[in-house]
């Protein structure tokens, strides 16, 4: 069948809005999943086991994503529409404060800096929902993280199966508890867009290096630390699975 000009040209400009739209509620996504850093590649040798490049790339982006998600946590906690909402909040604010805390116990024995700021894409992405209100902040801030949490999941897997570290092996665990209850809180919520989300999570990295990563402290600048919660009495370990979406 043929399709005349103006009816290509309509096709066309949908498409076009289609993929602006989805631009928009996921922000250059695509670019987190850029390679790690080297397994086989000792960059440091540790009285804990030796270090590589991927051990410690590791280590500054669990740091990195703390340092976003634990504000937008904070966000959602305090302007979720629902209770959902608020909880899955809370369970992003102790469990990064927690992730951190060994981030910072463990960086100076290793040897490793850790950076106090979020890469430019990271910060982009706590912008992007705190410019939402209502249903659209709630849509936009599950989304986007459902899709990170999704990235970084994997990749977790991969360093605890390969590293030699005792303390990059205890990073990694609790970092596997932690971002399986913040997927589980963040489906709880009944928001995440499941197609548009393994789409977001599979793409192929298209962000240069300096969008992706943090930039360094400054000399002399004084470690940023998230603040503990104790008060908010949340368990992040052993989550309970959401239901299935297609569940009645």
């Amino acid at each position: 069948m043929r399709l005349s000009r103006s009816r290509i040209g309509v096709l066309v400009l949908f498409g076009a809005m289609t993929l602006t739209l989805t631009a928009l509620a996921f922000p250059a996504v695509l670019g987190l999943d850029k390679p790690d850093g080297d397994q086989n590649r000792v960059v440091a040798s540790t009285r804990f086991g030796p270090l590589t490049e991927a051990d410690r790339d590791f280590v500054v982006k669990v740091r990195a994503a703390g340092l976003w998600e634990y504000p937008l946590g904070e966000m959602v906690r305090q302007r979720g529409t629902t209770q959902a909402m608020r909880t899955a909040g809370e369970h992003l604010v102790v469990g990064h404060a927690a992730l951190d805390a060994k981030c910072r116990e463990i960086a100076p024995e290793l040897g490793i800096t850790l950076p106090n700021r979020a890469s430019p894409q990271q910060e982009g992405f706590v912008a992007t929902v705190d410019a939402r209100s209502g249903k659209e902040f709630d849509s936009a801030a599950v989304n986007i993280m459902r899709v990170t949490h999704g990235q970084i999941f994997p990749a977790i897997a991969t360093i605890r199966a390969a590293t030699k570290n005792t303390l990059v092996r205890q990073l990694a665990d609790l970092a596997n508890d932690t971002v399986l209850d913040h997927i589980t809180v963040l489906e709880k919520t009944g928001l995440v867009e499941y197609d548009r989300v393994t789409f977001q999570q599979t793409g192929p990295a298209k962000l240069p290096r300096e969008k992706v990563t943090p930039p360094p402290p400054q000399p002399g600048e004084q470690v940023r630390v998230l603040k503990p919660r104790p008060d908010l009495n949340v368990n992040t370990a052993s989550p309970a699975p959401a239901p299935s979406p297609a569940a009645p």
